[in-house]
């Protein structure tokens, strides 16, 4: 159960920003013994990849904090951001990887169902930032950008940490997240349905 929460915290980790959790995964791997990674996975603590990950996590914060551009940004982490969630979830879970030679019995030994679980969670989480950002920036201007999106990262950093340390403060995270969310998308239904646009003036006349 616990592995099963870590691996879900860290793949919802990733659907806020790809890089966090698989660097929390390596750092704590290689220098402590909070983290010991399963077979097939040993790579994540390799100096070369952290490298790597450190890299693409500057570019990711930084593109992410600029209207339009963070936008342009979550495109292309559609597929990252599930495909880290994939790998986040297979190595917090201590599921292994297994070379493909008999696809029948790959298929029977179960060991792709956390990749596949930590792609789905992801893939949903992604969703749900992609399409909320772009309201955010036109209800604040694009002054908000910024703001949610370091409030993504801290949030995706403390999910990372507690997922390892603290698994069952993943349900609270995670409930948080949702009700964030729903929120959200109560107050874009609201506004279309009164009329008023997202930065609060009415709609123009048109005729």
């Amino acid at each position: 159960m616990l592995e099963a929460l870590t691996g879900t915290g860290l793949a919802t980790a990733a659907g806020l920003n790809a890089y966090v959790p698989l660097l929390v995964i390596g750092v704590l791997g290689r220098w402590t013994d909070l983290v010991d990674p399963p077979v097939g996975w040993e790579w994540l603590s390799n100096e070369w990849v952290l490298v790597v990950l450190g890299v693409l996590l500057l570019l990711e914060v930084v593109a992410d904090k600029i209207p339009g551009v963070d936008s342009v940004n979550d495109v292309v982490q559609t597929v990252v951001r599930p495909a880290a969630g994939g790998i986040a979830f297979g190595a917090g879970s201590t599921s292994q990887t297994a070379v493909v030679s008999d696809p029948g019995a790959f298929v029977e030994s179960g060991r792709w169902v956390p990749v596949v679980v930590g792609i789905v969670l992801a893939l949903v989480v992604h969703a749900a930032k992609a399409t909320a950002r772009p309201v955010v920036n036109a209800a604040t201007l694009g002054i908000g950008a910024p703001l949610v999106s370091t409030a993504e990262d801290a949030t995706s950093v403390g999910l990372s940490f507690a997922a390892i340390l603290a698994p069952v403060l993943v349900l609270l995270v995670i409930a948080g997240l949702a009700i964030a969310w729903w929120r959200l998308r109560r107050r874009r239904a609201t506004r279309a349905g009164t009329g008023v646009e997202a930065d609060g003036a009415p709609p123009p006349l048109v005729g």
